[in-house]
């Protein structure tokens, strides 16, 4: 199939779909790892906290299609699911976020991307990511439904299941989705790499995102068919 091809087939239903199971299954692990027994020895502890920062993932990597408009051709619908799963994420604005991410393809690997940061530092870079997208209100709003969250759950699994994979959900996407693919020299068009081809570990890793030059390549793709944009390219 060709790359035009994957672009235009039709995202309805199955855009609100997946990105309602993406919710609801993010909701569902939040729940459970909330309310369980939180033992240090026990390796359901780990593996709790990767699963829920893989669907921390998720969250982000469902606002940003809805910020290419691939959730639900209705408009509305589209920026709803865009707005929620980015609030989900630790109270991201998904209107500052929306300008930015637009940003970022019209500019990329520029001085204007606000992606990107020339130093190749991954310290800095960091940061300077951080820092583009953090608000004080953010950290706010954390700190205020964090203590009226532990009035009615333990703390150390607020800490631990709730406030920890955020963070390392942000520097999952940083690391896969930007630092990665934009480090150094590219000689294309769209100043973009490309992991090797591994579907499995594309998913895992980051929603298919370290097939990013596919991804700038073809934008209107939604990250559940960016594999097989993957394929027509290899």
């Amino acid at each position: 199939m060709s790359i035009k091809a994957i672009h235009t087939n039709k995202i309805d239903p199955k855009g609100v779909v997946i990105a309602s199971i993406v919710i609801f299954l993010w909701f569902l692990s939040l729940i459970l790892l909330l309310n369980f027994n939180l033992n240090w020895r026990n390796p359901l502890t780990y593996l709790g906290i990767l699963i829920q920062t893989h669907l921390y993932t998720g969250l982000f990597i469902t606002s940003h299609d809805a910020m290419h408009g691939l959730v639900s051709s209705n408009k509305k619908i589209n920026h709803a699911f865009g707005w929620f799963s980015a609030l989900l994420f630790s109270y991201n604005f998904y209107w500052k976020l929306f300008p930015k991410h637009h940003e970022h393809h019209r500019f990329v690997a520029t001085d204007k991307d606000p992606d990107y940061h020339s130093s190749g530092n991954f310290f800095i870079w960091y940061f300077s990511f951080i820092k583009q997208y953090v608000t004080i209100w953010q950290i706010l709003l954390m700190a205020v439904t964090f203590n009226i969250l532990k009035l009615f759950l333990p703390t150390e699994n607020l800490i631990v299941f709730w406030m920890l994979p955020a963070v390392l959900a942000t520097l999952q996407l940083f690391y896969f989705g930007t630092y990665k693919p934009h480090m150094g020299e590219s000689e294309n068009v769209h100043h973009s790499k490309t992991q090797t081809k591994n579907h499995v570990w594309a998913f895992l890793s980051c929603y298919f995102f370290g097939y990013h030059f596919e991804h700038h390549d073809s934008p209107g793709t939604p990250w559940w068919r960016l594999w097989r944009v993957k394929e027509a390219n290899s």
